[in-house]
């Protein structure tokens, strides 16, 4: 299974990496959805890349949780 999510825009692609932090700590889904206190659909639209909006205070749980960075979980990139 692909550990990161390309999604192509106009003018770049953002690089969702969500599934990659869970595989490398070795979290399941639900995991990280009890221990976030996020709800499945979210947790699931964040790792097929299938947003329109971000939710900052998802990210922000998901960075406190993984002691990481934002740009650890998802990435945008220009052409």
């Amino acid at each position: 299974m692909e550990k990161t999510k390309k999604i192509k825009m106009e003018k770049g692609y953002y690089l969702f990496k969500l599934e990659e932090m869970l595989n490398d700590k070795n979290i399941s889904i639900n995991k990280l959805m009890r221990d976030t206190n996020t709800d499945y659909k979210v947790v699931k639209r964040l790792l097929e890349g299938n947003i329109s909006k971000i939710d900052i205070t998802v990210l922000a749980r998901f960075c406190d949780y993984f002691k990481c960075d934002i740009t650890d979980i998802f990435e945008y990139f220009k052409n």
